[in-house]
This record gives C-alpha cells, structure tokens and sequence, in this order.
C-alpha cells in the first residue's frame, strides 16, 4: 500500500514537472518564433497579467521589429512601461523620453514626459550621497510644468519638486554642521551663511544662525591673539542679529551666554595685547640702548 502512495506521488510530480517544462518550452517556440503578431499579443498578455519578466524579452525582440510601423508607438509605450514595472528606473527613464521626443503629438506623449522626471525622482539618493540626480530630477519636473502649465499633473510635480529641494537643504545643513563637528570652524561659519543664502526658507534656518555664531566664537578662540577681538566682536554681531530675528528662540539663552563669553573675551585680549605691547616696547627700548651702547664703544 505504501509503494502504490509512492508511485502515485512521484507520478503527479513527474506530471508537474513535465507541465512546467512544456510551458517553458513554448514560452522558448514564442520567443524563437517569427509570428510577430502573435508574439506582440502574447507580449501584452503577460504584461498585464503582470509577468513582466517574460514579457519584457518579447517586447525587446519586437522593438526593432515593429520601428517605423503603426504598431511601433504602443510598443514603445509598453516596453517603458515594462522597465518601470521591473523598477529599472535608468532604462525606463530612458525609453519614456524618448517615447514623449519620438510621439510628441501622441496623447500619451505627457504621460511620458512626466514618467522620464519621476524616474530621475525615484534615483535620487539619500541627502547624504552625491545629488547630482536629485539636481536633474528637479530640471526634468520643472521641464514638465513648463512644457504643460495647464497638466493635472503639475501639482505632483511641483510637490516632487519640494521634497527634492528639502533634500538638498537637508544636505547643505549637514554638510555645514560637519565642519562645525570637526573643527573646522572657519569653514562652518562660511558653509552655514551660504545654507542660510540658498535656502532661506530652510526648515533649519533657526538652527544654523544659532549655529553660525557658535562657530564664529570657536572660530575665534582658536586664532592668534592679535585677530580675536575682530573675531569675537563678529560672533557678538551675529547674535544680535539673531536675537532680532528670533526673539524667543529656543537657543537664546545659549546665544546670550556665547556673546557674553565673546566679550569676556574681548576684554582679556585687549589687556594680553596691551601686556604684550608694553612688553614689546621696552625691549625695543632696551635693545636700542644696547645697539647705541655697543656703537658708541666701537667709536
């Protein structure tokens, strides 16, 4: 009784196996064959059947094929498509441009424009790596309201736009408060007031003038004596400023105790100056007495 289960179960397997080989093999005919027509219609049936796996090398052996003929714009349509659905986002983008430059006048031609730029969109990395797609995504969305003003699609681009232009502010603050973290407080000062520059409506904006003038202070302190007044009176220049810009700023008291810090400082390098000044001048005296000491007895 055993034995007969056992060939009963190796008997379907046998015929699941040979099931799945036949379907290989004609999916292997359809590819190999000729019959055009038929492979376009099978094409399109696995496409939306959502098998976009094997219906993308039909659709790929037909491009060329069907160039120049009537059939050849839908294809191009489905072979971006197929791309996209495949999240082969730098091809796809690829065929959906050259779909909206090859059928400019067809109705789906601003669907592709479209489709082109939220390709480039969905290749646009995290903040932290180069942004030079998030650069041409925001060029390729603003290409698209430009050449549609009137799509209903404008909306999604603009806001595709936004998140975009969010990014590249996130990275500009981070790439500022690096400076700041490693000590480069020169360059922290530069790189927050050009953030501040480009993106002033930055959700950081508050953070970064905090910031500039926290930067400016260290920036100070690690210089020679003779340029840390300047320095310091600048951090103190920065915080009024601040303080005009955001009164009830959360990092106000901070603020207030760097600039009172700033102009302790002041202070104390005026005397260390004034000493060393002092200093200076009596040993020049001293030296010169002793260079006319020396002249008179060699005379």
């Amino acid at each position: 009784m055993f034995k007969n289960k056992l060939n009963i179960t190796l008997s379907i397997l046998l015929l699941v196996i040979i099931g799945f080989a036949g379907c290989k093999s004609n999916y292997e005919k359809l590819r190999a064959s000729n019959d055009t027509a038929k492979k376009y219609r099978e094409a399109v049936k696995y496409y939306e059947k959502k098998d976009y796996n094997k219906a993308l090398p039909l659709f790929d052996d037909l491009v060329q094929k069907y160039r120049g003929t009537a059939e050849a714009e839908d294809l191009s349509y489905y072979f971006a498509y197929t791309h996209y659905k495949l999240k082969d986002y730098t091809t796809a983008r690829y065929h959906f441009k050259n779909f909206a430059d090859t059928y400019a006048s067809s109705p789906k031609s601003e669907e592709c424009r479209f489709m082109a730029a939220y390709c480039f969109y969905l290749e646009s990395p995290t903040y932290s790596l180069d942004q030079d797609n998030t650069i041409k995504a925001m060029d390729a969305l603003q290409l698209f309201i430009n050449l549609y003003p009137k799509s209903e699609r404008v909306p999604e681009a603009s806001k595709l736009i936004a998140n975009l232009r969010s990014k590249l502010e996130t990275k500009s603050y981070a790439n500022a408060k690096l400076f700041l973290d490693i000590g480069d407080y020169k360059s922290a000062v530069i790189a927050f007031k050009n953030s501040s520059r480009e993106f002033p409506d930055t959700k950081y904006a508050e953070e970064m003038e905090f910031l500039t003038i926290k930067a400016q202070a260290l920036y100070a302190n690690a210089s020679l004596d003779i340029k840390k007044e300047l320095r310091y009176m600048e951090a103190a220049q920065l915080y009024n400023e601040f303080l005009q810009n955001y009164p009830t700023s959360k990092y106000l008291k901070e603020a207030e105790q760097i600039k009172k810090s700033s102009e302790k400082s002041i202070i104390e390098v005026k005397k260390l100056i004034a000493v060393e000044t002092a200093l200076l001048e009596v040993q020049t005296t001293k030296d010169k007495k002793q260079e006319e000491t020396k002249n008179n007895s060699n005379e």
